[in-house]
């Protein structure tokens, strides 16, 4: 079984360890619910973009921390059920990002678990990546209240992942809390 899935903000940490270190370079964060870094931290779009570029493309992409459940449940989703992950995620398409992403996630949550980990420019669009999986009715797990709904329009089971920034989602992809949500909809509770 094959369950599709974005990385940050459904596997990992991706916004815990941005802020921190945004921290470190001396911005501000002034509203932590919102979804858009630039809208996070008060600051010009541009300037927000090239920031998250230079984050994701740095050493401390490598280390960010699992999200919440993710780590128990994804490993109990492989370990229990045979499933296995392909990631897609917009992070780089810088080949040392694409690298320390890749071990980050094999290192948390174990080799084999990811059978393919798709890595899409910074803010990229997900359309074509998802676009091999048309109607195949696979899970899709996404943070993005337009990706999730992306999957819903491409023939995918979808998935969004709870978080303040998507709590006004009305779309048709259902929302799940955390990943012991979706190992109880894998196991058929």
């Amino acid at each position: 079984m094959i369950i599709l899935t974005d990385v940050d903000g459904c596997l990992l940490d991706w916004a815990q360890s941005y802020h921190q270190w945004m921290k470190r370079k001396g911005y501000e964060l002034v509203n932590p619910n919102e979804y858009a870094m630039d809208k996070c931290y008060n600051i010009p779009r541009a300037e927000s973009k090239a920031l998250c570029r230079a984050f994701s493309e740095s050493a401390t992409i490598g280390f960010v921390p699992p999200l919440r459940d993710a780590i128990k449940y994804v490993r109990k989703l492989h370990e229990e059920h045979g499933v296995v992950f392909h990631c897609i995620t917009s992070l780089s398409n810088d080949a040392h990002a694409i690298k320390l992403r890749e071990q980050n996630l094999d290192r948390i949550f174990g080799e084999g678990v990811f059978e393919k980990v798709v890595c899409l420019d910074a803010g990229a669009d997900k359309d074509e990546a998802l676009e091999e999986y048309r109607d195949s009715h696979l899970m899709w797990i996404e943070d993005k209240k337009a990706n999730a709904d992306l999957g819903v329009k491409m023939g995918l089971q979808s998935y969004l992942l709870a978080h303040p920034y998507n709590a006004d989602y009305r779309g048709r992809a259902m929302r799940v809390s955390n990943w012991r949500e979706i190992y109880e909809i894998v196991n058929g509770r």
